[in-house]
């Protein structure tokens, strides 16, 4: 553990109301020419636009000089001149603009054309040009770029810093985002806040000498805010380390925003790249990180219809590689679900760590158990406990994103865990660490202050059990599935009951789909493939009727406790129908039940798993599993566990190895509920307040 003077806060102080009252006084002059759900496609574009402008103008006249001296002089030249990665080679600023209102569309587009590549980049993903004719159209295009223009001098670097910037900018985005999808989502500034205290509580000291470079990635970047934080939380340990940024980030929106937010902050926006995660080659394949943190998209589907196109071939690629390599080469140990894909961001996190890389995350409870034993998730997660790269979860309240309430974990990774860490995984239970805001906004309705954040990074770097904090073995999680089965001892028996069931098994119900067959009877006419359908279903609902109606000739109050015997009899009283031997026996487990006095079915054949084990033919109808961990003893968990219960169970190991983290089980404390006695007399006396309001009223 490091000596960093930790935890280390931004105060969420920033006074913001003014500039964003009048960002929504703006948008409020689109109503009528755009849905309210369209306003984010013009006040964004030109918020950013503003800031740039902003950002710009104390050097634009001399940018202008030397472009005007030499058309062809370097972008390098200009962006030294600008002081910024970026320039503008037009004369018109969105004030002067205004000075030509008659032809202020065409001198707008010719505004924004002066912009260098790298802006223009933004505009195109921003996808603003479509929004320049609608604008122009509904006659609302001069008034946007006038108040746009009021706020320009309020954006300016020296009036408003990266920090506030941020806020702003995400208190834009929130409200454009109330009605997103839940899995779509903006990290909170002091969520952020303890993910960065919690990498650095974890950190070598080394990683923090002077000039020391700290390479930063976030895969799932949005409009960059936890790069920023990051950036600037480690600043307030040692200003003198270099801090490189690397994000990456899908939609074309957030994209724009965050790169624009890049060149603000004179970070190198180059590394800052719009390509999807899971898809696209690594922008970054060759540089290592010192920190991965990231807030990936929750239930995004990786595969199947849902997903984007080219997705689920890349994935499934990326596993077969990292199959083909023993884990060389490729990014995913394995695949989930394809309806979710938070583990490949978490995967796709911790291959990019350099040896000593520390990583968090954000998940949802999904990834914690998700999956049985051979699912890939399960798989996922042993991957991660057997090699020793989960070093803490930490569990937080619901309520504290702007558009969805649930509960949300942290993942802590590290590559080179500390020894007293080394095969153990911490938990901390946080649920209860918050404080309601006064406001809420959106589904926002809780925060972490400076105190339940202090206490969080304290159990942290305390590494110690307490009520808040649990401290388990890797090998916890882990667990082997074991079949078990019960000797087939079944009675056996033709009756009303058993009929019955025979009418519910798959092989029966498939004979005649009734609806099927009544869709096709309204067709006229049919083809020859409707037909031959019609013919194989009226074929198949006279074999039920038939099959029935042996069944019930042979009807008895007579009961087989042989099962073989049972199944033989069946065999030649339906020796006219034209059934499989799996037809016929599932038909006879269909009209018996396992009875503990029938007889135990044996036979000389070799053992065969989950059949036949010395001799004893087991019933599959009885199958189940027992989750054992590998740190018991099989032998005598099934002593404890099953034999109590089913003395004669069997279990095979069909070498069946998973693992799952049920977090919230081991912080589950039992409350016994209220006496009887307690609850009738509060009923009783309800029931006599009842009374006494009934008798008032007449």
């Amino acid at each position: 553990m490091n000596n960093l003077n930790l935890p280390i806060f931004q105060k969420n102080d920033v006074n913001i109301a003014t500039e964003v009252s009048l960002v929504w006084s703006i948008a409020n002059t689109l109503r009528g020419a755009y849905r309210a759900d369209k306003y984010r496609d013009v006040i964004i574009p030109m918020f950013v636009l503003a800031r740039l402008e902003a950002a710009l103008l104390p050097t634009k006249d001399a940018v202008l000089t030397a472009y005007d001296k030499d058309k062809n002089t370097p972008r390098q030249i200009l962006e030294h001149i600008s002081g910024y990665k970026y320039y503008n080679t037009s004369r018109f600023t969105l004030t002067n603009l205004l000075g030509d209102p008659d032809n202020i569309r065409t001198n707008f587009e010719s505004y924004l054309e002066g912009y260098s590549p790298r802006v223009q980049d933004i505009l195109k993903n921003l996808k603003f040009s479509e929004q320049i004719a609608t604008l122009s159209d509904k006659g609302r295009l001069y008034g946007v770029i006038k108040k746009f223009s009021e706020l320009v001098p309020k954006l300016s670097p020296s009036a408003v810093d990266t920090i506030k910037m941020g806020y702003m900018f995400e208190d834009i985005i929130r409200r454009f985002s109330e009605n997103e999808e839940a899995g779509s989502h903006y990290t909170p500034r002091e969520v952020i806040g303890l993910m960065v205290n919690l990498l650095l509580a974890g950190a070598n000291n080394d990683l923090f000498r002077d000039n020391k470079e700290i390479k930063i990635l976030d895969v799932a970047a949005g409009t960059g805010g936890m790069l920023a934080t990051s950036k600037s939380y480690i600043e307030q340990l040692n200003n003198k380390v270099n801090i490189r940024l690397f994000g990456q980030e899908y939609l074309d929106e957030t994209y724009g925003i965050g790169k624009a937010d890049m060149l603000i902050r004179q970070d190198d926006s180059d590394n800052f790249v719009n390509v999807d995660t899971l898809k696209d080659p690594d922008p970054f394949q060759d540089i290592d990180m010192s920190f991965v943190i990231a807030n990936p998209p929750f239930g995004q589907s990786w595969g199947g219809k849902d997903a984007d196109d080219g997705v689920e071939a890349a994935v499934k690629k990326d596993h077969e590689l990292w199959v083909a390599t023993d884990g060389r080469e490729g990014r995913f140990v394995d695949t989930p679900t394809s309806g979710d894909a938070q583990w490949l961001f978490h995967l796709h996190a911790l291959k990019k760590l350099d040896k000593t890389g520390r990583a968090a995350i954000i998940s949802n409870g999904s990834p914690l158990f998700s999956g049985g034993t051979t699912s890939g998730e399960s798989q996922i997660r042993r991957y991660i406990l057997e090699n020793d790269l989960l070093e803490t979860i930490v569990a937080l309240p619901g309520q504290f994103f702007y558009n969805t309430g649930i509960s949300i974990y942290i993942w802590l990774y590290n590559k080179n865990k500390p020894a007293e860490r080394q095969n153990k995984v911490q938990f901390i239970d946080a649920t209860n660490e918050f404080v309601p805001l006064r406001k809420s906004l959106g589904q926002k309705r809780r925060e972490l202050s400076d105190e339940n954040i202090a206490d969080i990074v304290k159990w942290y770097q305390a590494n110690t059990e307490n009520k808040h904090v649990k401290i388990f073995d890797t090998n916890e999680f882990v667990y082997k599935e074991y079949t078990v089965m019960q000797p087939l001892q079944r009675r056996g028996a033709i009756n009303d009951e058993t009929i019955e069931n025979v009418k519910g098994i798959q092989f029966f119900t498939k004979l005649f789909d009734e609806v099927k067959y009544n869709e096709l009877m309204e067709i006229e006419p049919r083809n020859a493939k409707q037909e031959k359908t019609v013919r194989k279903l009226e074929d198949g609902k006279a074999m039920q009727q038939a099959l029935i109606a042996t069944f019930q000739e042979a009807k008895s109050e007579k009961t087989y406790d042989d099962f073989e015997e049972f199944s033989a009899m069946l065999q030649t009283l339906l020796s006219d129908f034209k059934l499989t031997p799996a037809n016929r026996n599932a038909m006879a487990l269909a009209m018996s039940e396992m009875d503990k006095t029938a007889k135990v079915i044996t036979t000389k054949k070799k053992d065969k798993m989950g059949e036949i084990a010395d001799g004893v033919v087991y019933d599959k109808t009885t199958k189940d599993t027992e989750i054992i961990k590998l740190s018991e003893n099989v032998d005598e968990y099934f002593e404890r566990e099953v034999y109590p219960h089913v003395p004669d169970a069997h279990y095979w190991d069909e070498n069946k190895t998973g693992a799952e983290i049920p977090f919230t089980r081991y912080f589950y404390e039992y409350k016994a509920p209220e006496k009887a006695e307690v609850l009738l007399k509060e009923f009783q006396d309800l029931e006599a307040q009842l009374q006494t309001l009934l008798e008032e009223l007449k």
